[in-house]
């Protein structure tokens, strides 16, 4: 109960005298005012707030633009090399096969393991990082993804290679699903493209970039130092989200801020009369003896166990109700698996219709490279462009914004197959199929950034369960392609082959003009879309 000396300090400053209050931590909370009075009331002193705390704990959208480019750089470099460990592999399977005496598709598995691991351990970290915060995430995941490197370099047996395999895909997921998050923290909804586009080429890049040298690695060297190159350069990245990466989750953020506020809080109190707090800017100001902090959202959070569970369920259930989520999970996961059918069908088909060694034929994948860093600026300045329309049929205020692009640019992904099949021959210059990998690559990029931005707006508070679903889709049939790539191009054709999924293709690019023209409609009819707008 409060004491005598401060029921005077309550009459003395004419205010209501509470015993304790609890206040919610922000970014931008207003700090109480320690009160220091004699013991008739007389104010003595009011030593200062500490405001050094809330100068600590800014909001990673606060940030400065130069701050904000580093963690963007560091993110992009990371998802590159992730993905270079999921296409390098491709480039090793027939010397494995060689030497462990195993067939080709046997030894391909291990792309399979690879995204089954990238698949799974997304719905089960978010919830760790709404925890543990995403820097501590990243830091244990990045040292097993090195780990398991290591273990792939060192393996001598077929099944050592699998298991190892998987666990790199739980310790490398994280630089593909954690960082949407990570640019979902730091930028705001309207500033959000641009970044993606740069994290959406480096995961194109990277797949490009694994088979590009690891062939000139493999026919050089040795298939183990195709590992023991990632386990430099993931180390040096690890180390590197150790040592200059920020934390960036904003729950997180303000978890520890409550508590440094709590301890402060809890020592001033023992020196002075109490603390002065304005509940609201129009509110009168009361005295408090004590001052608790609390973060918003954590009194009722379940156990680790519990959250989990949620989102696993969470995102199978958005997966198999909302048919926005379906499609865009069938769309990603077909183009994605087009991605991954090139890690087989390009070696196979320049090898024995060029007739190029191993390591030439994955020069071909420089054209996906270049294909990435050149849809990276269009995708950027796109956007802009579009800002600047002032035109009532074209409505920006509405998610469908985010596929007026990819309706056209998502037909490069047919058009580019189709190339790719039907000019593979002897009497046509090889630079014609490479182009035709180029242009698919166009297209796979489109739809991978049109899928990321449009269910974050359409599903916000869900987003992260609607992105897990559609990631899972995606890293389960693309790791399924590379086992049949082989057999489906030598029994149909490259352009019978290249055709059936170039129809396929076309077929989905239906989709987001059927979004575009009807989206909103579908989008009322969702339970999960109409909670968000209630």
């Amino acid at each position: 109960m409060p004491s005598e000396i401060s029921y005077e300090i309550a009459r003395a400053v004419s205010k209501p005298l509470i015993d304790g209050l609890e206040l919610d931590a922000t970014f931008d909370a207003t700090l109480p005012v320690p009160f220091r009075a004699s013991t008739d009331g007389t104010c003595l002193e009011r030593p200062p707030p500490p405001t050094h705390v809330n100068d600590q704990f800014r909001s990673p959208e606060a940030w400065s633009r130069l701050r904000k480019i580093s963690v963007l750089c560091l993110l992009c470099v990371a998802t590159a090399f992730a993905s270079v460990a999921a296409s390098s592999y491709a480039s090793a399977k027939d010397a494995l096969a060689a030497e462990w005496g195993i067939s080709q598709t046997a030894a391909a598995v291990g792309i399979t393991t690879f995204t089954l691991g990238f698949a799974i351990t997304p719905m089960i970290l978010a919830p760790l990082s709404e925890i543990w915060g995403r820097k501590l995430v990243f830091t244990l995941t990045g040292t097993l993804f090195v780990i398991c490197q290591i273990c792939s370099a060192i393996t001598q047996s077929y099944g050592g290679m699998l298991v190892a395999r998987f666990f790199a895909g739980v310790g490398s997921s994280t630089y593909s699903s954690m960082i949407g998050g990570v640019i979902s923290d730091i930028y705001k909804p309207l500033e959000r493209n641009a970044p993606m586009a740069v994290f959406s080429g480096g995961a194109l890049f990277g797949t490009g970039l694994g088979p590009l040298f690891c062939g000139f690695i493999v026919q050089y060297l040795n298939w183990r130092w195709i590992f023991w190159v990632q386990v430099i350069v993931n180390a040096l990245n690890a180390l590197a989200f150790l040592l200059f990466l920020p934390e960036t989750r904003q729950n997180v953020l303000l978890r520890r801020k409550a508590d440094v506020l709590n301890q402060w809080y809890k020592e001033e109190a023992e020196s002075v009369s109490g603390f002065e707090v304005t509940i609201s800017e129009e509110g009168q100001p009361v005295l408090s003896r004590q001052i608790k902090w609390r973060t918003p959202g954590d009194e009722g959070r379940g156990s680790i166990g519990q959250m989990i569970a949620a989102s696993m369920t969470l995102a199978f259930v958005l997966l198999f109700t909302e048919p926005i989520v379906f499609f865009f999970s069938l769309w990603a996961a077909f183009s994605w698996s087009i991605l991954y059918l090139g890690f087989a069908a390009v070696p196979l088909i320049f090898t024995t219709v060029y007739d190029f060694d191993l390591s030439t034929a994955n020069t071909i994948f420089t054209s996906s490279c270049i294909a990435s860093l050149i849809a990276t600026p269009i995708s950027i300045y796109q956007e802009r462009w579009l800002n600047t329309i002032s035109n009532p049929k074209i409505p920006l205020d509405r998610p469908e914004r985010r596929l007026y692009f990819s309706c056209v640019e998502s037909i490069c992904l047919p058009i580019g197959l189709f190339i790719l099949g039907w000019t593979a021959r002897e009497q046509v210059h090889w630079i014609v199929p490479a182009i035709g990998l180029g242009i698919s690559t166009l297209g796979i990029f489109s739809i991978y950034l049109a899928v990321f931005n449009y269910l974050a707006d359409s599903y916000h508070g869900y987003a992260s369960s609607a992105l897990a679903a559609q990631s899972f889709c995606r890293n389960c049939l693309g790791g399924i392609f590379p086992l049949v790539t082989v057999q489906m191009y030598t029994n149909l054709g490259y352009g019978p082959a290249s055709s059936l999924l170039g129809g396929i293709g076309l077929l989905l690019t239906a989709g987001p003009w059927i979004l575009v023209g009807y989206g909103e409609t579908i989008r009322a009819k969702s339970r999960f879309a109409n909670k968000l707008n209630q």
